[in-house]
């Protein structure tokens, strides 16, 4: 029998990585209802025509679709065989595939309003934590699966709302002591640099180009622009472009001399507005979120300390519904990426310590009389929500002692014969080594009191 294993970019979560992956969705999850967003839950099955070409090229590269059930159906074989003809030969089929499980979480949210736009209250504020799947090549901070955690806001063009969620950012990275740079940039500002550079219809390939910079260089966005047919000058004026650096200020002065259009002024009257309200963000004119459905300011979140990418990200999607048949549903929000954020609290030793602690109490187990007893007493301290468990089986101390070290169980409760004949219980604590006798009335309060 073969060893068994993970499908790859997977993977197991054992108690002690899901009480710390707990800790980040509560302190997000507080943060969300905190600034007023409700939540809400999509499938994690789409229809294929829902998220197909809403990522470009290379999103829908990565998109896990499903084979469709019933395959093993004799009536079907002959249609199931000709679907597989054409996936072999490129083409899709709807005989073999109609579902996919989903990229993300904003165009099934996008999808949700659109169906459900009569009974929304606008502006709709919503988050989702949820678990998405990209068909990427996985490598540290980027797995197959994972988990985003978005919140966003439909039916307003308000740039309050970014404001709200640069704000949500803030609130999330400084509770949970992250130090980060949040960058903002304008999609206005990249179509006006593609209208410079042979029009706008060559903004997908520029901005597809742009986004890889970080991880390629610069010759390697030049290469690829050259290989997408971007003239020359053009490509002269895309590497001044990304060249800009700077203070805020002197970037935003940068783009006006280099992008002198009613265009690229509408996206620095943006980022101007946002640095009006004293955000700690700073400009990053080479930011461009690669996804096509954005419109207006982009965001993306940077930790500081850490050797990891963006644990961020979001933007402005002014029509994401007219893709569903409900236009003009103008829309902005944010993602917190789950997985990386946990590595970089990792890497950074930035989880409480006391995190990996569930029972409070270690209950010895040392006969069937003493253990009835002993159980009376779990049944008060739970119900004053204190968590506690008693030792499975009659043992030696120091086997239930190992038992509780090896749990980072903090305390130990032991009713032996001489407790039972007076009521008592010992309490130790064993972070400290030190212990005392207590009336058994008087247990509650000491736990509650811890």
């Amino acid at each position: 029998m073969a060893k068994p294993s993970l499908p790859q970019g997977t993977r197991d979560f054992n108690a002690a990585v899901l009480r710390k992956r707990d800790y980040i969705f509560n302190t997000i999850k507080n943060s969300f209802e905190l600034f007023g967003f409700e939540p809400l839950q999509t499938p994690a099955l789409e229809n294929l025509e829902t998220l197909m070409g809403k990522y470009g090229d290379e999103g829908d590269k990565l998109i896990f679709k499903v084979l469709n059930n019933g395959l093993d159906n004799k009536d079907k074989l002959q249609k199931t065989q000709e679907g597989f003809d054409k996936i072999i030969s490129g083409k899709s089929s709807t005989a073999i595939t109609e579902r996919a499980l989903k990229y993300d979480l904003t165009i099934p949210f996008a999808r949700y309003v659109a169906m459900n736009f009569g009974q929304l209250t606008m502006p709709y504020k919503r988050y989702q934590m949820q678990p998405v799947w990209r068909a990427d090549r996985p490598q540290k901070g980027r797995y197959r699966e994972f988990y985003q955690c978005d919140a966003d806001v439909v039916g307003s063009k308000s740039l309050w709302n970014e404001v709200e969620l640069i704000s949500i950012y803030n609130n999330v990275f400084k509770t949970l002591g992250i130090e980060v740079e949040i960058k903002t940039n304008s999609r206005k500002i990249l179509a006006a640099l593609a209208e410079s550079c042979g029009g706008v219809q060559n903004m997908v390939t520029i901005t597809t180009a742009i986004d890889k910079l970080d991880k390629v260089g610069i010759d390697k966005v030049k290469e690829e622009l050259i290989n997408n047919n971007i003239d020359e000058s053009s490509i002269k004026v895309i590497e001044q472009y990304l060249q800009i650096n700077g203070t805020n200020d002197e970037k935003v002065e940068a783009i006006k001399k280099l992008l002198p259009s009613e265009l690229a002024n509408e996206g620095l009257k943006e980022i101007q507005f946002l640095l009006d309200q004293n955000l700690p963000i700073s400009i990053d004119f080479t930011l461009a979120r690669g996804l096509n459905y954005y419109t207006g300011l982009i965001f993306e979140v940077k930790a500081l300390q850490a050797s990891i990418g963006s644990i961020g990200g979001g933007g402005r999607y002014d029509d994401l519904t007219g893709l569903f048949g409900v236009p003009n549903v103008p829309g902005v929000g944010v993602s917190f990426g789950v997985d990386r954020i946990y590595d970089v609290m990792e890497e950074l030793n930035l989880f409480p310590s006391n995190i990996n602690t569930t029972t409070k109490v270690l209950c010895f187990n040392l006969g069937n009389a003493e253990a009835t007893k002993t159980m009376q007493v779990m049944q008060e301290l739970r119900k004053n929500h204190v968590a506690c468990e008693l030792y499975h089986e009659m043992a030696k101390f120091d086997k239930q002692f190992k038992y509780a070290d090896k749990k980072s169980i903090p305390f130990a409760l032991i009713i032996g014969t001489t407790e039972l004949e007076n009521n008592t219980c010992i309490v130790k604590n064993l972070t400290t080594s030190t212990q005392q006798t207590m009336p058994i009335s008087e247990v509650v309060a000491f736990f509650t009191n811890q």
